[in-house]
């Protein structure tokens, strides 16, 4: 790629864009409260993924070009209410090329952001492999653990770049929900202490997704020890709450966080 080129895909959008017959003019106003979306319960997480048609390669570069720069109006206006995250999963997934993982306060709000995504020019090559949503809550069951295992979980993560993303949907029997809140709350107590050996290299956040999709839940993970989080599924699925799962998976979503100027220069090429 020439220099001028990255220079181009590099510069912060300044401009504005033509999304199908909408143009977007990025907004004066602050970007959403990232730190509050990721860490306050009752938001909306939304896992939308998708592959590029075969008419994309087809496009010479500078269209290519001139298409990313509307994804980049795209994303970074709807910026100002939602928290946007994006993952390259082409080279490690069969699913599909692209993630982008959004945190709103009302879902409508990501809704609208993947109407003016798939609308554009640029998303006029996007293929919809899933979307999955669910809500964040504060924990059900880790009131109730002993003082020891609520304080083993404040451990911290590793310092350092976590680049894998996983994303896990998970569906219960009907069996599971038929328990009482003890004995539930016992085998979750299991579960826990199953995951304590790999707090440090696993980070994990759940999303609720009953009523909201045919899930239950959605797990998401990020790591940069793979090794780790193999072992941790392993262990996973061994403890007696797992015979309790119908739905592990299908699909496991892999790929790796990427900024939205990483994701245009390969998209680009």
């Amino acid at each position: 790629m020439k220099p001028s080129t990255v220079l181009i895909l590099r510069t912060r959008w300044v401009s504005w864009a033509c999304v199908g017959l909408l143009c977007l003019t990025p907004l004066a106003g602050a970007a959403a409260d990232r730190e509050k979306l990721l860490n306050e319960p009752g938001v909306y997480g939304t896992f939308a993924t998708f592959s590029l048609d075969e008419e994309w390669a087809k496009e010479d570069q500078a269209t290519r070009i001139a298409y990313l720069t509307v994804l980049k109006g795209v994303v970074e206006q709807h910026r100002e209410k939602i928290a946007i995250d994006l993952y390259l999963m082409r080279g490690l997934s069969d699913h599909a090329d692209l993630m982008f993982r959004a945190h709103a306060a009302e879902l409508r709000d990501t809704q609208q952001f993947l109407v003016d995504l798939q609308t554009s020019h640029f998303g006029k090559h996007l293929k919809t492999a899933s979307i999955m949503h669910g809500l964040t809550k504060k924990a059900n069951y880790v009131p109730g653990f002993p003082d020891q295992l609520k304080a083993d979980l404040k451990v911290a993560s590793e310092p350092g770049p976590k680049p894998y993303a996983i994303v896990v949907p998970i569906r219960k029997s009907a069996d599971w929900w038929g328990l009482d809140q003890e004995k539930r709350a016992a085998m979750m107590q299991e579960h826990t202490e199953a995951t304590l050996s790999y707090l440090k290299t696993v980070k994990r956040k759940l999303y609720h997704s009953s009523g909201l999709d045919d899930l239950d839940f959605i797990t998401y993970f990020e790591t940069s020890e793979l090794e780790d989080f193999h072992s941790l599924i392993l262990s996973l699925e061994k403890v007696k709450e797992f015979q309790y799962t119908r739905r592990f998976g299908h699909p496991t979503l892999l790929g790796t966080a990427k900024s939205l100027d990483e994701i245009i220069e390969t998209l680009a090429q």
